[in-house]
C-alpha cells in the first residue's frame, strides 16, 4: 500500500510531540487535511493512503509554536518557530514516504524516512 506518514520528536524535551496540528497542502495551497499528532508523535492514521497515492509537490505545515505553548516553554514573541513548513516531492505514486520531523523552539531537521 502507498502512504504518506510522518511523526514529530521534540528533542528539546526528549519524547515524541503530542497534540501538534499538521495541515496538509497540494502545490496549488489547497488545504487537503487537518490531523493532530497522538502520544506517540504520531498521526493515527496516515495522510495519504491507497493502492496508489498522488503524485506532485506537497506542504506540510507543523505548528509547533502552540506546542511549546501548552508545555509551558518561555520563549520570546514573535517565536523563532511558529509553524514549520516543509515542501516535498512525491514522485512514485506506489512509494511509501514519510516526513519526520525533529523540533525545538530555535531548530528543526527532516529528511525522507522510511
Amino acid at each position: 500500500m502507498a502512504r504518506l506518514s510522518t511523526h514529530i520528536l521534540d528533542t528539546t524535551h526528549g519524547k515524541p510531540a503530542a497534540g501538534v496540528r499538521i495541515d496538509l497542502f497540494d502545490a496549488a495551497g489547497v488545504r487537503l487535511l487537518e490531523t493532530v499528532t497522538n502520544s506517540d508523535g504520531r498521526t493515527d492514521a496516515p495522510l495519504l493512503s491507497g493502492e496508489t497515492i498522488p503524485t506532485g509537490v506537497f506542504e506540510l505545515r507543523f505548528h509547533v509554536g502552540a506546542y511549546f505553548d501548552r508545555l509551558g516553554t518561555v520563549l520570546p514573541e514573535p517565536k523563532f518557530l511558529d509553524i514549520v513548513p516543509i515542501r516535498f516531492g512525491i514522485a512514485e505514486a506506489t512509494g511509501h514516504y514519510h516526513v519526520p520531523l525533529l523540533i525545538s523552539p530555535f531548530g528543526y531537521s527532516t529528511y525522507r524516512g522510511s
